[in-house]
């Protein structure tokens, strides 16, 4: 059966409401972090967080690539799912063949093994690499059998929204962070499969994550999205924060016209999640069409995801082993994380909804869902 489902930009709150989940954007947020409102530092995309536990943090890269191949390489300081271990690095890798051969790879390294400058990102996992200077970027990973060096060159300007600090609770002190290093960038290199190498070229993207408290204890669930189409490049999100938080929703919107940020103001943002169903596997419900329509009263973006297929549909209980499944269950912990491939369309019109421009192209967006179905 199919549900419809809107939801609009975040409501503004009147003196004396409770904070209860935002993006940290005043000035004084700005100063505490060391941060300039208008341009991204090179240290931003170092270490942010010592592995201690309570934290996380992961570099993250996937690419579309020119021969149909999807690529995602992700270098982890643990398990996203298990913030309170120590450090305990991990790599995840996703390829997507042309021939229709799917690899999804998970594997957990030694702690000694881990490695991370706090000037740029300079990440070593056991001799794999994650490095580069907001500009370029060098990425090795060789794990169970399969090799990926790749560069990737910007071709969008680093990017975060506001702060990129989401913060949480009545002291604004429980914080989740998403840097969009690379919107978009040109890809080059290779990966190795079964023995046989495949020159590569492609569009890609890079973003780096951090937090100083579990996910699933801040944030109910997550629509994530970016992609290309003609001459615009777009990173979109829908997050909604846990039940404790009143299931506010943030959002966050970026989108590029030939390289130049046009457009970046999430408060302008209305978001639609339509024909929603149940996934059968993870159970969780999932949008068919989900539209963000951005309007500054002189432009209106309308950017439309339809999902095609899913790329992935897993539990994080098929990933757990040992006691910590055993904990999972006692407390129906029953998170899942879904990524699909599908059609990106984005639309200019005019205020009065006359359509200046179409453009469409294939994309992959991900929806990551920590609580019960609502």
């Amino acid at each position: 059966m199919s549900v419809e489902k809107t939801s609009s930009r975040t409501a503004d709150r009147g003196p004396g409401t409770p904070h209860r989940a935002s993006i940290a954007h005043d000035d004084a947020d700005f100063r505490r972090l060391g941060l300039a409102r208008e341009q991204v530092a090179t240290w931003e995309d170092g270490a942010r967080t010592d592995g201690r536990r309570g934290t996380y943090e992961w570099w993250y890269f996937d690419a579309h690539l020119d021969n149909g191949a999807k690529l995602v390489v992700i270098l982890m300081t643990k398990d996203l799912s298990a913030p309170k271990k120590p450090l305990s690095p991990q790599i995840r890798l996703n390829l997507d063949l042309p021939d229709g051969r799917s690899y999804a790879i998970v594997k957990d390294f030694p702690a000694a093994s881990f490695s991370a400058s706090t000037k740029g990102a300079d990440v070593v996992i056991d001799g794999n690499t994650f490095a580069g200077d907001l500009s370029h970027y060098e990425i090795h990973a060789e794990v169970d059998g399969i090799k990926v060096d790749v560069t990737l060159d910007a071709q969008v300007r680093p990017w975060r929204p506001q702060t990129g600090y989401l913060v949480f609770g009545a002291e604004r002190d429980l914080e989740f962070s998403w840097l969009p290093s690379v919107p978009q960038g040109s890809v080059r290199g290779s990966y190795e499969v079964e023995g046989t190498r495949t020159e590569i070229t492609g569009i890609g993207y890079h973003d780096h994550n951090w937090g100083n408290v579990g996910m699933m204890s801040i944030i109910h669930d997550w629509y994530w999205a970016r992609g290309q189409a003609g001459p615009y490049s777009v990173i979109a999100s829908y997050i909604t924060a846990h039940e404790k938080y009143g299931y506010e929703p943030i959002p966050i919107f970026m989108l590029a016209k030939d390289g130049q940020i046009v457009a970046d103001d999430a408060s302008l943002v209305n978001f639609e999640a339509t024909d929603i169903r149940t996934d059968p596997k993870t159970g969780k419900p999932v949008a068919t069409v989900t539209t963000y329509i951005y309007d500054d009263g002189t432009d209106r973006y309308i950017v439309t995801f339809t999902k095609h297929r899913d790329l992935l549909a897993n539990t994080f209980l098929e990933q757990m082993s040992g006691w910590r499944k055993t904990a999972a269950r006692l407390i129906r912990f029953d998170g899942a994380y879904l990524r699909f491939v599908g059609e990106l369309r984005i639309e200019r019109q005019s205020p009065d909804g006359h359509v200046l421009e179409t453009h469409t192209d294939e994309a992959i967006w991900e929806l990551m869902y920590f609580g019960h179905a609502r």
